[in-house]
């Protein structure tokens, strides 16, 4: 007698979890002498270490970078929470700089938010 052996697959799809770009709730700029400060206040369901927004970057118009803020820990039970980043040297007679977030597993949020610079 043959012995047939059955075996059960079983194929589990991971459906990835609703994904949620940090959101830039305000953008506050300030000239201070020569260089700029900007304070950006962010939202993002932080769940620990292994998923939280991780930091931001301040862009000009061509995209280029011209600086970058980063934030060291994850902000579980701090929502919105407002990081800054000083001495950032813009070139004269920029009129406007985008703010993009970044999240440790999704990446960068989707568009920029544009602040008009006074001077």
């Amino acid at each position: 007698m043959k012995k047939i052996t059955s075996c059960l697959v079983t194929c589990c799809f991971a459906t990835a979890a609703m994904a949620h770009d940090p959101v830039i709730l305000d953008v506050q700029v300030e000239k201070l002498g020569m260089s700029w400060r900007v304070d950006v206040t962010l939202e993002h369901p932080d769940t620990g270490w292994d998923h939280y927004a991780d930091g931001w970057e301040v862009l000009d118009s061509e995209g280029n970078r011209l600086g970058h803020r980063v934030l060291h820990h994850p902000h579980v039970n701090e929502q919105p929470f407002t990081r800054s980043l000083t001495n950032l040297q813009i070139p004269d007679g920029t009129r406007e700089i985008f703010v993009k977030a970044h999240c440790s597993v999704d990446g960068w949020s989707g568009a920029p938010v544009r602040v008009e610079l006074t001077p």
